[in-house]
């Protein structure tokens, strides 16, 4: 579903480029300079699209500690590297959605990749190299239909992991959440336990809420707000209220101080589960950031050998 509309809506910046630069050359004659004016009348508005999730995400923000206080160079290159990822995964891997299923070794456990809002299982393409490249069975989902409440997807999730259990033959996989795709595995767990879970890790998820959640469409996003005064929505309290200590230290949940779509940026912070905190990098670079990926990759190999998901 996201890849066709994500098509038509290049084909509609196709169109309205070449209407620009149509318009350009009329005026100026110059066919390099109608193709650059267009060119840069697209790319300013996608900057502009970006630029408004920072400011958007500036109100709600939350005060970020000493060692996440960066210097006007790692701000400019926090902004490039969130325009380049939202680009790209936009304009590239979702649009072609060339994920597939990549079963590796036994020796490891299979790995669930469960994409964020408005996303598909192409947003994970760059991710899946380097599990690849550890022979880490990993499999993904599409959360469909996109607007739908995060009830909906707990039950698609479940059957993708008894399909991954049948076969692989792992009675146990490891759960990784991108966004509200973190929410999603925990009410996968909240709906149908914690047996078929070694690990949670989620990736920038929102499970105190976000202030850009009141601006989006879908059921989706009504559970995931947060609003100045009166705190985290209902939906995301009671999902809260269902986890015990035990549930709670089967998640980690990493996150960036510098999240430019989950705001207040705390709100990722999840008491009982082990924190990993980061700076300098934005909400959609999160799973293409190498960094990020060398830290996803070592919490994914602290819980993946099935003797250890026995214990």
């Amino acid at each position: 579903m996201l890849a066709r509309y994500l098509r038509n809506l290049l084909l509609a910046q196709l169109v309205l480029l070449l209407i620009i630069a149509g318009l350009t050359f009329h005026f100026t004659s110059s066919t390099w300079q109608a193709v650059l004016f267009a060119v840069a009348g697209l790319a300013l508005l996608r900057l502009l699209i970006t630029f408004e999730n920072f400011v958007i995400s500036w109100i709600y923000r939350s005060p970020k500690p000493e060692f996440a206080q960066i210097n006007i160079v790692q701000k400019l290159t926090l902004f490039a590297e969130e325009f380049y990822a939202t680009l790209i995964s936009s304009s590239w891997l979702m649009w072609q959605k060339h994920f597939s299923d990549r079963p590796g070794e036994a020796a490891h456990l299979p790995v669930l990749l469960i994409h964020g809002y408005v996303c598909n299982s192409g947003y994970w393409a760059r991710f899946s190299k380097r599990l690849s490249e550890r022979s880490i069975s990993h499999f993904a989902l599409d959360l469909e239909p996109l607007f739908a409440s995060i009830d909906d997807f707990a039950p698609l999730v479940a059957k993708k992991v008894e399909e991954i259990c049948q076969q692989t033959g792992s009675e146990q996989i490891i759960l990784v959440g991108h966004s509200m795709g973190g929410l999603v595995a925990r009410h996968y767990m909240r709906l149908y336990s914690s047996k078929r879970i070694a690990h949670i890790i989620t990736l920038g998820s929102p499970h105190h809420g976000t202030g850009l959640a009141n601006f989006g469409p879908g059921k989706n996003t009504q559970q995931m707000r947060f609003r100045k005064g009166a705190g985290t929505s209902d939906w995301l309290r009671a999902l809260g209220e269902s986890e015990d200590a035990t549930k709670r230290a089967l998640i980690t949940s990493i996150y960036s101080h510098h999240d430019n779509i989950v705001s207040p940026q705390r709100s990722s912070h999840l008491e009982g589960a082990k924190n990993i905190e980061l700076y300098g990098v934005g909400h959609v670079a999160l799973a293409l950031n190498t960094r990020v990926q060398d830290t996803l990759l070592n919490e994914i190999s602290l819980y993946g050998h099935p003797k250890q998901s026995q214990k």
